[in-house]
């Protein structure tokens, strides 16, 4: 079954100004997205960056839906156990200009044997790797439908 990893700024993208077209349309996408992941047509990942940076969420109400989210929906949790593996191969990530904590997201990814990494972050989706896809929620869904 198809799995994937949402990073932080993907999972907030409904809390984003939704007057901006492109906002509204990725929280669209994002949202459907976490439909398919609710009926189980979709695996999702996740990490203990991923539970990190949303305690840092100043928004209590946010952070609580997607603390209960990813509690909830995760079918594989990339444990701080896996901190040796998934630093050595952040570091690797980022030698190719990738801030560390979105580095730490792919390796997480990556150890977790996700085909796809969704993020909003234009700067991170630059990055390329051979073992995972790095994709906008909305290219996403264009690429899955079309294979429907």
């Amino acid at each position: 079954m198809l799995r994937i990893y949402l990073d932080t700024c993907c999972l907030n993208k409904p809390y984003d100004d939704q007057s901006l077209m492109r906002n509204s349309l990725e929280a669209q996408a994002k949202l459907h997205i976490q439909s398919l992941i609710k009926e189980g047509r979709i695996q999702l990942a996740t990490s203990y960056i991923l539970l990190y940076e949303n305690s840092k969420n100043p928004f209590i109400m946010r952070k609580m839906v997607i603390s209960d989210f990813l509690k909830k929906y995760s079918c594989q949790y990339i444990s701080s156990d896996n901190a040796a593996k998934i630093q050595e191969c952040a570091e690797t990530i980022m030698n190719s200009g990738i801030k560390a904590k979105d580095a730490l997201h792919v390796a997480c990814a990556i150890e977790a044997g996700c085909r796809y990494l969704l993020s909003t972050d234009d700067r991170l989706l630059k990055y390329k790797h051979e073992s995972i896809l790095l994709l906008n929620p909305i290219d996403f869904i264009c690429m899955e439908i079309e294979k429907q």
